[in-house]
């Protein structure tokens, strides 16, 4: 897949890293304004990717936390805001909600 046009929203320290590499499309919001943000760029077709900081997951409802879960045009990825501790998503969770795939009874005893 190529990444035509890329979005990023969240918190300063994570989209002005973005900003420096050559993304051209970021927004820095507050929580809500961020998920706004997003529901306006999923609806709009115009991304093929949206980056978002992993401390909007626990703000979204459960709609919209499914609709990016789940959205393949534009794919969502949650990134944790650099140098502070944030929950990794497991091998396994990630596989079951990207791939459907349960892989933790592949485990060897």
């Amino acid at each position: 897949m190529k990444f035509e046009k890329i979005a990023v929203i969240g918190e300063r320290e994570l989209v002005l890293g973005f900003k420096l590499i050559g993304v051209t499309d970021v927004f820095i919001k507050n929580d809500s304004e961020a998920l706004q943000t997003l529901s306006e760029l999923l609806s709009s077709q115009q991304y093929n990717l949206i980056m978002l900081s992993e401390n909007l997951r626990s703000k979204m409802d459960s709609n919209l936390l499914r609709l990016a879960d789940t959205s393949l045009k534009p794919l969502v990825i949650f990134i944790p805001i650099p140098g502070k501790e944030a929950e990794q998503e497991s091998v396994e969770r990630l596989a079951k909600r990207v791939l459907g795939v349960d892989i933790s009874g592949l485990k060897g005893n």
